[in-house]
């Protein structure tokens, strides 16, 4: 898992782990926070390694630790990803450095994670890659240009991949609306109370509604590959 130490990352690996999952937390900063979110799981097997989206190298070292210490990698939840609120009219505010950041981590680095960890789940023969996008990829409505484009280009990636990767593979998208999370600096919590009145279910997407998206994806979506799912209260409609 990367980006497991917060947010929809942690909701996700305490849902894997009452599954059964022996679950590896990845984080890139927040190591202490992932310390604690593995001293909470229940069951055994579980530890939190440094695995920074944006650093393919030690992608391919958490990979080759997975195989030697776990032998298998069953699924490989993809949940890092960052983001900055920039108006979008604000064309100056998306600098060269800010928009390539926001597609090196939210493109580039779930590619590369599935790139380090498909020789593995191949020998599993049934094992289910989940990307976590976002609505914004659709509806090119989000926290900045940039990331709307990302999220597009994530879920054009799970298309792809799920055609390269079948049979042994699957690849499955799951696209929240505005999570009640701190994950975008600068909005707050009011303005996804705000986003959620507007849907039809007029509900708050939590971290636990899409962890649990993911693992029924994990756990029933048998047929379904290539795909991206929308956990939004239908913001969408």
């Amino acid at each position: 898992m990367t980006g497991g130490s917060s947010g929809i990352g942690a909701a996700t690996v305490g849902r894997l782990a009452e599954q059964g999952a022996s679950v590896l937390v990845g984080f890139h900063h927040g190591a202490e926070r992932a310390a604690e979110v593995v001293a909470r799981l229940p069951g055994t097997g579980h530890r939190h390694l440094a695995m920074p989206i944006d650093d393919s190298p030690r992608l391919s070292e958490v990979a080759r630790l997975v195989e030697s210490e776990y032998g298998r990698c069953d699924v490989l939840v993809n949940s890092a990803g960052v983001t900055r609120k920039v108006a979008h009219t604000d064309l100056g505010a998306l600098d060269d450095e800010l928009f390539d950041s926001l597609m090196r981590i939210n493109v580039r680095g779930p590619f590369a994670a599935v790139r380090a960890f498909a020789p593995l789940m191949r020998s599993t023969g049934e094992a289910t890659v989940i990307n976590v996008s976002s609505i914004s990829g659709s509806t090119a409505s989000g926290s900045n240009i940039a990331y709307c484009a990302a999220k597009a280009a994530l879920d054009n990636l799970t298309m792809s991949l799920g055609r390269a990767l079948g049979p042994a593979i699957r690849v499955i998208g799951v696209a929240p609306a505005a999570v009640d999370t701190a994950f975008v600096p600068g909005r707050d919590r009011q303005a996804v109370l705000d986003q959620a009145r507007d849907t039809p279910l007029q509900v708050v997407v939590a971290p636990d509604d899409v962890a649990v998206a993911v693992v029924g994806a994990v756990t029933h979506f048998r047929t379904a590959t290539g795909t991206t799912f929308v956990v939004d209260g239908g913001k969408h409609l």
